[in-house]
């Protein structure tokens, strides 16, 4: 039976999770649920597209909910509010506020019976997990985490809120020589400025005082103000030639040192290359789905992380298959 999948919100991650449900043969995709009007919504495979005001009656017709809303101010609503009624997913990535939103999750899922899984994607995800197991296999060093080269969707957003921007794409780029100095094994210290810079694509309005807009972008607190930052003005055309997509990837490494006297260096190292970061994300998604449709009828509730879902729950294959060919 396969499980069957609901979508709520339909940005770039919703359209993900459709290509994605897609391509797993044990995943049906039942609904979409939308803040606009469903009949203006045309989804990808055809699926219907339901008022998000409407998610109530569907309560014991989803097997997964998967909820594709931004950080800042949608999941931390949404989430807790959904795992009242089903068992939900979500890619929350404000990594300070993680335990915050665990615990009202926890609180929600625990109260209908459900199971949620938060925070998986591909960092927090995919690159949490590997530094947990590089941190208990090498106990004895150090993380560094670089992200890029790629485009930062939240960044891209804060400058499109600059006085004077029409449109606007910044990649966030990690410095080589500080990449070459974290896989050296020497532990060095790097700032926040050293590892990262970033670079801006900015369409302005006409007439926009252009050294305004410059100084705003790289003095822009929380965003810009900690980094070396190159800001390009460009044509609305030439944004749209050149910087439509939306790659991204990263590297997170732990060195470490073994033996009597820590005369052995070790290197772990894991990195991806994404062409695609909603795509990529949204199978992250749909792969802890099934993870917690099996929790879930197994009689776990409450919420879960990335650390606490063992690797065979994500898969379609059978225990014995997995052993017989992954292990």
């Amino acid at each position: 039976m396969s499980i069957r999948i609901g979508i709520y919100g339909y940005g770039n991650l919703g359209k993900g999770v459709e290509l994605a449900v897609k391509q797993n043969p044990d995943t049906e995709l039942a609904a979409v649920f939308t803040r606009r009007d469903p009949a203006s919504v045309k989804t990808i495979s055809g699926a219907q597209a339901v008022s998000a005001d409407d998610v109530a009656q569907w309560k014991d017709k989803l097997d997964v909910m998967i909820i594709c809303g931004g950080s800042a101010t949608d999941l931390p609503v949404q989430t807790p509010m959904l795992a009242e009624m089903f068992n939900v997913i979500d890619s929350f990535d404000t990594h300070a506020n993680i335990p915050q939103h665990y615990a009202k999750v926890d609180e929600a899922a625990k109260k209908g019976g459900n199971t949620a899984v938060i925070s998986v994607g591909w960092d927090p995800g995919m690159f949490s997990v590997q530094r947990l197991y590089s941190n208990v296999i090498l106990n004895n060093g150090a993380d560094y985490t670089f992200w890029g080269k790629g485009v930062s969707q939240g960044h891209s957003d804060a400058i499109r809120r600059v006085k004077g921007v029409k449109d606007a794409k910044q990649y966030t780029v990690p410095v080589e020589s500080a990449m070459e100095a974290a896989r050296s094994g020497n532990n060095p210290e790097l700032t926040t400025r050293q590892k990262h810079t970033r670079e801006c694509f900015v369409v302005p309005e006409e007439g926009a005082d252009l050294a305004q807009i410059e100084s705003d972008i790289k003095n822009m607190p929380n965003y810009f103000s900690d980094y070396d930052t190159t800001v390009h003005f460009i044509t609305e055309d030439e944004l749209k030639k050149n910087h439509s997509g939306l790659p991204h990837g990263g590297f997170v490494i732990r060195t470490g040192t073994t033996g009597a006297e820590n005369e052995h260096k070790h290197v772990i190292e894991y990195s991806l290359k994404l062409d695609s970061n909603p795509e990529f994300t949204a199978c992250v998604l749909v792969a802890f789905a099934r993870a917690a449709a099996r929790l879930n009828k197994e009689g776990s509730t409450g919420c879960k992380t990335i650390f606490d879902i063992a690797p065979a729950y994500l898969s379609a294959q059978s225990g014995e298959e997995l052993r017989a060919h992954m292990l």
